[in-house]
């Protein structure tokens, strides 16, 4: 049943060759911008490693961009990815909304297949994450209107002005902070999700203990453990901000497991809205306050050296650059992960920072 497909993306391959090679692997900014069938073409290499490192996040990524455009056969490989659990948890129902609109194109093969299927109860609409250009420019740090929705509210106003006050101190650019606000709670400084994350940039309790938080309802408290963790995150995994996004919302002992975003829809769909909302796809180096991630494949980070530690990093970094005296290392299902000790102390930030019936 695949055979038909894998005749179709192997014709691909003649346009493909004529770009690059399979040995020197693609040029990832001209692939996302290329013809859907170059895009599928590439995507099954990917899918089974072919001339290139597997990688069924990126195989995933081009059979979206070239299902998005109507492509047929990109469309039924993303339903065989779903309907096998091929570098995805497995979804029938996923699988048959892109089954769905391959075989509205006359598709034989996923006619079959929605056949076998058998019309799953619940039906979905057909989703998949793109792959983002990295080209893209963020706003300027201090530019928060891309991040707002609406005229901002008074306590709105005010957690936005301690971000651009404070993100300085951690090398963060606020409007990436913002961005993971307004994904996480909306602003709301009392927010708590049934996992238990507090606050305005959910802390978890382990997190909040983790970074020294004592109060996370207190908005000061906690955008400063938020931030601490943000810029961990970004050390770690050298300035990406998806594998960033996705160790802050899933762990960054998955983002490890899976050597890259982990296929978790709501870790997917975390990542997707707060790359799109920030931007880019890399942040400025920050302090190293951690060992680089062991991954099998470099993250996209921008090619310009960690920045030295300021004075005000030095609870943060050993002085004679031994980060292992400072850290503990954990294991997540096999792999060492390095994590920062907590404080010496509580974050010494004061409550006040907004009117009481902001808190």
């Amino acid at each position: 049943m695949k055979l038909h497909y894998f005749l179709v993306v192997g014709m691909a391959g003649l346009y493909s060759a004529a770009v690059q090679s399979a040995a020197s692997g693609p040029d990832w900014l001209r692939l996302i911008k290329g013809a859907p069938l170059a895009q599928t073409e590439w995507a099954a290499r990917y899918e089974h490693g072919e001339g290139v490192a597997q990688d069924y996040g990126r195989a995933m990524q081009l059979y979206c961009a070239a299902a998005r455009r109507g492509h047929a056969p990109a469309q039924y490989q993303l339903g065989w990815m779903f309907a096998n659990g091929r570098g995805v948890a497995r979804d029938d129902a996923q699988a048959a909304a892109w089954f769905r609109l391959a075989a509205s194109k006359g598709d034989v093969p996923s006619q079959r297949m929605l056949a076998r299927l058998g019309g799953p109860a619940k039906t979905k609409r057909a989703l998949c994450v793109e792959p983002i250009d990295p080209t893209r420019r963020p706003p300027p740090p201090l530019q928060l209107a891309a991040v707002r929705r609406g005229p901002p509210s008074p306590k709105r106003a005010q957690v936005e002005a301690m971000v651009a006050r404070l993100a300085p101190n951690y090398g963060l650019q606020p409007s990436l902070v913002l961005a993971v606000i307004e994904a996480e709670s909306g602003f709301n400084t009392q927010a708590r999700s049934v996992k238990e994350a507090q606050g305005l940039m959910q802390l978890i309790p382990k997190t909040a203990q983790r970074f020294g938080v004592q109060d996370p309802y207190d908005p000061v408290q906690n955008l400063h453990g938020g931030m601490a963790y943000l810029r961990w995150l970004l050390a770690y995994f050298r300035g990406d901000v998806r594998l960033t996004l996705a160790g802050y919302n899933a762990g960054e002992g998955a983002v490890l497991r899976y050597g890259g975003v982990p296929p978790y829809a709501e870790t997917r769909a975390y990542v997707e809205k707060i790359t799109r909302a920030y931007g880019q796809l890399s942040h400025p180096p920050v302090v190293s306050v951690a060992r680089p991630a062991p991954l099998a494949r470099a993250p996209f980070a921008a090619s310009a050296p960690p920045v030295s530690p300021p004075l005000w990093a030095s609870r943060w970094i050993d002085p004679a650059g031994n980060n292992g005296q400072n850290s503990v290392v954990r294991r997540f299902g096999g792999d060492a992960v390095e994590l920062p000790n907590p404080l010496p102390g509580p974050v010494s930030a004061p409550r006040g920072a907004l009117p009481q019936a902001a808190r």
